[in-house]
């Protein structure tokens, strides 16, 4: 059923190199994955079937920080009783954005008039472990594109360990600097150019840290692009966004004639510019995605630097446009796709931690030794995906 469905939305899938059951397997995942790995190659994916038992930390951990393997999950039940053709379209979606495809693009006429030249488009969040924590790091994210569309994304991933006296987490990007020249390095070799615009999302920061990062995070973009060209001027336009979920604000159509869906929700593509906007800064409202269920949640947009002064239009078509580009969805969904792919890099680097770091320390507890006795480096080394899968979408 997966390769019928991949043929008919356009993709060539071949039948599987290997089967194996998995009640026939009792080794370690880690040692299956380098089996099949040493039978094949070159192989692009391996999908895998998971029972209620197994541990899906540990497999991505090892295939993308140890091996290098493109993986696919699927739990036992939905391939037995749910396996219906919205089920087996979504595997389809997250497959072919892992081995580099495109899902969702505009038609070219409805591209905002920004993507004519050399832009790059970046995600960014910070991940925070429970409340009262102190021992394991916050994880900070950033993705960055690498096409026109933009469907392909480079994902660098950093450890934030908190001061043990501090009463808070940090939400700033600490290591932003050096992430930005992973992403712009990476632009430039699937490009050969250097962007021209940066535009930056940024999720998780409340309206009280606005302040901290304008002063410290425009600032470390502006840094990493100074030292990436130490010999010219490379200063590209920066627009810096913050994007919100937490808030209260909700809209309804006045009549529900034009509302939409069963809810009688706002259409998608609804923008509030005025009068429940902040009456000097710049932000608005949008409603970007169809509520299925209850009342649609708006997005609410602060743009923090803007070196282009594009106009309201402007960055909510664009704001909207990338909103299409999801690759897990068919629909346009709430935030900004490279909000979301950020979203996903960061709890897939909580997933290595939780795999290889803390089964560490429960060895170490065992032991005698104790979970607080886990050096920075090794949660460093733990979220170290291997290059070869730093563009390959391995989060989606």
């Amino acid at each position: 059923m997966l390769v019928r469905t991949g043929h008919e939305l356009g993709m060539r899938i071949e039948q599987p190199l290997d089967v194996s059951a998995a009640d026939t397997i009792r080794k370690p995942i880690r040692t299956v994955l380098l089996e099949e790995q040493r039978k094949q190659p070159n192989i692009e994916m391996i999908i895998i079937v998971l029972a209620k038992n197994t541990n899906y930390a540990e497999i991505k951990q090892v295939a993308e920080t140890e091996i290098g393997l493109r993986t696919q999950c699927v739990m036992d039940n939905n391939v037995v009783k749910k396996c219906n053709p919205a089920l087996v379209t979504n595997l389809c979606q997250k497959i072919n954005a892992k081995l580099g495809g495109t899902n969702n693009s505009l038609l070219s006429q409805e591209k905002p008039a920004i993507f004519q030249k050399p832009v790059i488009i970046i995600g960014a969040d910070v991940t925070h472990p429970a409340p009262g924590d102190k021992l394991r790091p916050s994880i900070a994210a950033c993705v960055g594109s690498l096409d026109s569309i933009p469907s392909k994304f480079h994902a660098s991933i950093r450890v934030q360990m908190e001061d043990s006296a501090a009463t808070s987490r940090v939400e700033i990007i600490k290591d932003l600097k050096d992430m930005m020249k992973d992403m712009l390095k990476a632009f430039y070799r699937a490009t050969k150019h250097k962007p021209e615009r940066i535009i930056f999302y940024r999720d998780g920061v409340s309206e009280g840290q606005f302040m901290e990062v304008r002063n410290r995070e425009v600032s470390a973009i502006r840094l990493a692009c100074q030292e990436l060209s130490p010999n010219e001027t490379y200063e590209p336009a920066l627009t810096f966004i913050v994007v919100q979920k937490r808030h209260h604000t909700r809209f309804m159509p006045a009549s529900d004639r034009d509302g939409v869906g069963k809810c009688r929700n706002v259409p998608p593509g609804t923008t509030v510019d005025s009068v429940v906007t902040h009456p000097l800064d710049f932000d608005f409202f949008l409603c970007s995605h169809f509520g299925i269920q209850g009342t649609s949640k708006p997005s609410h947009y602060y743009i923090v630097w803007d070196d282009s002064n594009f106009s309201a239009d402007d960055l909510q078509k664009l704001s909207y446009y990338l909103c299409h580009t999801y690759a897990r969805c068919a629909r346009s969904v709430s935030i900004p796709a490279p909000v979301y792919y950020a979203h996903l890099a960061a709890y897939r680097a909580k997933n290595h931690v939780m795999s290889k770091v803390d089964v560490s320390s429960s060895s170490s507890d065992s032991s005698g030794g104790s979970a607080d006795s886990v050096t920075t480096s090794q949660y460093v080394e733990a979220v170290k995906v291997l290059d070869s899968l730093q563009t390959a979408m391995y989060f989606v």
